[in-house]
């Protein structure tokens, strides 16, 4: 892919995001504090957790007073302290306000586990907790792009010492000055958030290229509307993290019967079932067709929500949640419904890109199912004909997103536009985003790329 994939290819050990905006304080402030941990959702396999004394358990308000189709503000307290160690195989999050951390890898889960005596200075969180007889000893800076260490040490065999890259949400920029330049198009795209009068609307954007020096910017990054189908995102990387550990074969086959079939999107329900459908094709058509079928045998394939609701905890995404199966009107009537933000899409978007949640081989094979997405009426559509994009959409009668990356040689970007509010009006909002970005990077004024 470019430059940065120097930076992956080192093993997992070094990053990309961005810092706050100097122009953009008040936005960034509000996209960075305004998360919070998503509620575990019900599900077996949860795998070796900690304690009941030692987990900690985040809730949700109630949505009363609040706009049509978004979350209500967490109950828990936020913070912008927080982040994960990204290592082959795994991760480690810490939240050093809530002084809890989380292991989670290809041995084993801890679940959110609080450290009392976490220590925090000069930047860097340190502790140790024992979970299950192992004890994990830890040294994580709490400014990304740094290299934190973790101690895995079991019982009765030798201590384990991994290192890697900190990951938070935004990553500071590589080169600030190079990062400035693109603070402008926060302006612009906050004038077309203003516009949008019916549509509650955020939008956040990464440089992954470099010629922006990695960074970030957001306007309304914070946002929480219902996530529709940008929540099969996190059940693809779920599935392509197990593939990396060598715990499933793409090529292992599922068996679909009548009762897994649901309307809406997808590919999967015109077809004669029961039939034992491969997990390559139920991810290919989880984001090529946004398959509802494919979404549903998944979730129930990897264990049901607690799952994808740890890989989100385990890299601190605090909007967002996978509560409820896809086309499950009873489950939303009863409240439980799926979330996101623009900031917490190009966190996972970004962690992808670079390397530190799934290896290369399953990122290319993720952005390549996102290339092949056939609901082109948002991004694609407000582009000139002919600009490579990988993107994922979500559509509900109040909710309507495209997220993904613009893969414009040496001009590579993530973005998530996210809307609430009625759908017609709520694509315009995203077509507008989608373009105004386009036109900033091309522009050569701004030192980017001609068309």
């Amino acid at each position: 892919m470019r430059k940065s994939d120097k930076r992956r290819s080192s093993s997992l050990l070094l990053g990309s995001v961005r810092v706050p905006l100097k122009g953009l304080a008040a936005a960034v402030a509000l996209a960075v504090v305004a998360t919070t941990g998503p509620a575990t959702a019900d599900g077996p396999d949860h795998g070796p957790v900690a304690e009941p004394a030692q987990q900690t358990q985040p809730g949700y308000g109630d949505s009363e007073g609040h706009e049509p189709g978004l979350d209500p503000t967490p109950e828990r307290a936020p913070t912008s302290e927080v982040s994960w160690l990204s290592f082959p195989g795994g991760v480690f999050a810490v939240d050093s306000l809530g002084h809890t951390v989380r292991y989670r890898a290809c041995d084993g889960d801890t679940g959110r586990v609080a450290d009392p005596n976490m220590r925090v200075s000069a930047g860097v969180a340190s502790g140790a907790v024992v979970v299950g007889g192992v004890a994990y000893r830890y040294r994580v800076p709490l400014v990304g792009r740094s290299e934190g260490t973790l101690e895995v040490i079991p019982r009765h065999r030798p201590p384990v010492e991994l290192t890697g890259v900190v990951v938070t949400s935004p990553q500071p920029p590589t080169d600030p000055v190079a990062g400035a330049r693109l603070f402008p198009l926060s302006g612009q795209l906050a004038r077309v958030v203003a516009d949008a009068s019916l549509n509650p609307a955020g939008a956040t954007v990464r440089d992954l290229s470099g010629r922006y020096g990695d960074q970030q910017i957001a306007v309304n990054g914070s946002l929480r509307p219902k996530a529709a189908s940008v929540i099969k995102l996190w059940i693809l990387v779920e599935l392509l993290r197990r593939v990396d550990c060598g715990q499933v074969s793409l090529d292992d086959g599922v068996l679909v019967t009548p009762e897994d079939i649901v309307g809406g999107t997808g590919q999967l329900q015109f077809e004669t079932f029961p039939q034992v459908v491969t997990l390559h094709r139920l991810a290919q058509y989880l984001i090529k067709y946004s398959d509802n079928v494919a979404a549903n045998v998944l979730i129930t394939y990897l264990g049901g929500f607690a799952p994808v609701n740890a890989l989100i905890d385990s890299m601190n995404q605090r909007s967002t949640i996978l509560a409820r199966r896809m086309l499950d009107s009873a489950a939303a009537q009863r409240g439980e419904e799926n979330y996101t933000s623009p900031d917490d899409v190009v966190s996972l978007l970004g962690a992808v890109w670079d390397g530190e949640i799934l290896t290369p081989a399953s990122r290319d094979l993720m952005i390549g199912f996102m290339r092949e997405q056939t609901l082109n009426t948002k991004i694609p559509a407000a582009l000139p004909q002919g600009v490579p994009v990988a993107h994922k959409t979500g559509d509900l009668p109040d909710a309507s997103h495209d997220v993904g990356y613009y893969l414009i040689p040496g001009t590579e970007i993530a973005v998530a536009f996210l809307t609430a509010g009625p759908m017609a009006t709520g694509d315009e909002t995203v077509r507008r985003m989608a373009r105004t970005v386009y036109d900033f990077l091309v522009t050569p004024a701004d030192g980017a790329v001609e068309e």
